[in-house]
């Protein structure tokens, strides 16, 4: 940057479950922002991470994966994704070397339309060969004509900070959309609940973590302490006993875990009760989806 302007603008990433989306977003913002876990789906909601600089806002914007909707909660995951489109400066499509591009044709259609600076990355060149990305990039180019191509590595951190670059060069003159000190826009008992069901993805099976919702009941914080309650809502009665699990030691082993990373988050110390709820069919409910948060504004 060679002017004396500020500068800020709307990041929105978009992609595939899968592609690691999250994992990029954290690296971009400098803050451990959205879940990356191995698992799909792993994001739910749209979540911003801002990077504040004496002379730029950057308002990076990770989305839920995008697919083909079997159920409301997913049907709500898409439009996240799609209102990603319509208010970003420069958007960011995250693929990898195992994704095609037909996977989604309905989705890419609406990004090539879009008349603002778009970066297709694509992820996990570490897992490949020179021939096979050569022939990726070439694949991409065709898909999206207008767009600049970024072989990366987010594990491996390769290409970041040229993609970090870029944005910065491509950044609109504007004054802050936010407050210098803000660094998301989500509350902190959101990131009391990804942190839960961060840790139900890493250590339950199968459909159990996607049949989850967290609700924080109370957060009371002190001056070296915050005492939270956060209910697990799930499915099933069947569910409900493998999520606690026999004598409740599965229930107690995620319980630690999150209290250990929310202390590591918030730099507290964290008092954590978490109990377990049955919501019957909640990702299908409209009224549930209202009550989680997942209508898009």
């Amino acid at each position: 940057m060679t002017d004396n302007k500020h500068r800020s603008g709307f990041v929105n990433i978009v992609g595939n479950p899968n592609v690691g989306k999250s994992t990029l977003m954290n690296l971009l913002v400098g803050e451990r922002i959205s879940i990356a876990t191995f698992k799909a789906q792993t994001t739910r909601h749209r979540i911003m991470g801002i990077l504040n600089t004496p002379e730029m806002q950057i308002c990076f914007s990770d989305t839920p994966g995008v697919l083909k909707p079997n159920y409301k909660l997913q049907e709500q995951m898409l439009q996240f994704s799609e209102s990603a489109l319509q208010d970003a400066d420069i958007l960011l499509y995250v693929t990898d070397m195992v994704e095609t591009p037909d996977k989604n044709q309905d989705f890419l259609q609406k990004v090539q339309q879009l008349n603002v600076p778009i970066l297709v990355l694509i992820n996990k060149i570490d897992l490949s060969n020179q021939q096979a990305l050569s022939a990726k990039v070439e694949e991409w180019h065709a898909v999206i004509p207008q767009a600049e191509i970024f072989p990366i590595s987010a594990l491996h951190r390769f290409g970041v900070d040229q993609v970090l670059a870029r944005i910065k060069e491509l950044l609109p003159e504007s004054p802050a959309y936010f407050d210098k000190d803000t660094w998301t826009d989500k509350p902190a008992r959101f990131f009391v609940t990804e942190i839960i069901r961060e840790k139900i993805l890493l250590y339950y099976d199968k459909e159990i973590p996607y049949s989850v919702e967290v609700v924080v009941e109370s957060f009371k914080e002190q001056e070296k302490l915050i005492r939270i309650e956060a209910v697990i809502y799930v499915e099933r009665e069947s569910q409900k006993g493998i999520i606690i699990g026999h004598q409740g030691v599965a229930l107690k082993r995620v319980s630690t875990e999150a209290r250990r990373e929310l202390e590591r988050f918030f730099g507290k110390q964290i008092f954590l009760q978490c109990f377990v709820k049955v919501d019957k069919d909640w990702r299908s409910s409209e009224r549930a989806m209202r009550q989680y948060g997942y209508d898009p504004e």
